[in-house]
């Protein structure tokens, strides 16, 4: 019997871990590749040029890029790459970098509730509902789009005052080669349709890595190298799930079900939504939603809910979310020092009410 329950947890483990590890491996291509073209350095600068000298309009448009790059990309995208991009681009035109800063992180965790691509746990919980990615979008939609207007209030509360005002534009970086920018422009554009359309989330990934892994052959071959595949990401996904699914084997699942309760009833999803915030706070975002996941128990509202928990609660602590340490470390190399407590004490006006509004959202156009 003992024999059999390890067959199946190893069964189901590497059926996870086969799904996660590759999608991670083709993304971080994708978007490393892109970043080293130039993608986010042009449109960053063009947003700029695009605002005509407000401060309030490029942080909208930033805003927006931020949003469509966690959406399509991967709040990883967002964390890693975005956040040099915007606080090199603020330091130039002599504005406030912390607002942008802040509107990396913050925008990486919340705009991640869209699509199974947004964030690795959207991409487990699309992987255990078997949904297609636009059956998953047409669930999510209404969490993400309360979550992200109230993160959008929030910093737009916080940092009215550096908001304000005008800016004076400096010259605009000039793209090596433009047919390379124009093409992984177009492909990384293409991939958010793909991904919806298509329902193959790994398979749309691993063309959009191998188009562009193409593309760098015949134009720039010096972009290519082993520093594209995050072997530390791809083994500690993979050690977080052999951990988690040892601990469920000694109980970790009984204990979880207790505290989390059960039920779509209001009651019952705000329970649901404050354990998983919680539980991603205390250890992270991934081994969080991976314990908390057999409380689903089928229900797609359930899930939903605890994606808005994982997904918008690790805003608190520094290693609720790996896209949270990552973008630290882009800010303490731009020379953006990160002040851990007041960090907390700004997700900490963000976070309740974000968690409400996409509960609430989700149980008035659900229900």
């Amino acid at each position: 019997m003992t024999a059999l329950l390890l067959n199946a947890a190893l069964s189901e483990y590497a059926g996870r871990v086969g799904v996660i590890v590759p999608f991670l491996l083709f993304i971080t291509v994708v978007a490393e590749l892109a970043d080293r073209i130039g993608v986010f350095d042009v449109i960053a600068h063009r947003a700029a040029r695009l605002a005509r000298g407000s401060v309030l309009a490029l942080w909208l448009l930033v805003v927006l890029i931020a949003t469509l790059a966690t959406i399509v990309l991967s709040l990883d995208t967002t964390a890693v790459l975005l956040t040099p991009v915007v606080l090199a681009v603020a330091a130039q035109l002599g504005l406030d970098r912390a607002v942008f800063a802040y509107t990396a992180v913050w925008l990486a965790n919340t705009a991640s509730l869209l699509l199974p691509v947004s964030n690795l746990t959207n991409l487990l919980a699309w992987q255990r509902l078997q949904l297609h990615s636009a059956a998953f979008a047409g669930l999510m939609w209404p969490a993400a789009l309360a979550v992200l207007l109230v993160t959008i209030g929030t910093l737009a509360l916080l940092f009215r005052g550096p908001l304000q005002g005008r800016y004076l534009l400096g010259d605009q970086p000039q793209p090596d080669d433009r047919i390379l920018l124009v093409s992984a422009i177009v492909i990384c554009a293409l991939l958010g349709p793909a991904f919806v359309l298509t329902g193959h989330v790994v398979l749309s990934a691993g063309l959009g890595a191998l188009a562009m892994v193409a593309l760098c052959l015949i134009r720039q071959r010096a972009l290519l190298g082993w520093y594209l595949v995050p072997w530390k990401l791809m083994l500690g996904v993979a050690v977080l799930f052999a951990i988690v699914q040892v601990a469920h084997q000694y109980g970790l699942g009984a204990l979880l079900s207790a505290a989390s309760g059960s039920g779509e009833g209001p009651i019952a999803l705000l329970r649901l939504v404050a354990v998983s915030a919680l539980g991603a706070n205390l250890v992270n975002n991934l081994p969080a939603y991976l314990a908390l996941e057999p409380v689903i128990d089928g229900s797609l509202q359930r899930a939903s809910v605890l994606l808005v928990g994982v997904g918008v609660g690790p805003l608190l602590t520094p290693w609720a979310s790996l896209a949270t340490l990552l973008w630290a470390g882009r800010c303490r190399a731009a020379g953006v020092s990160v002040d851990w407590r007041r960090f907390a004490l700004r997700g900490a006006v963000l976070v309740p009410v974000a968690l409400v509004a996409g509960t609430a959202a989700q149980i008035l156009v659900h229900h």
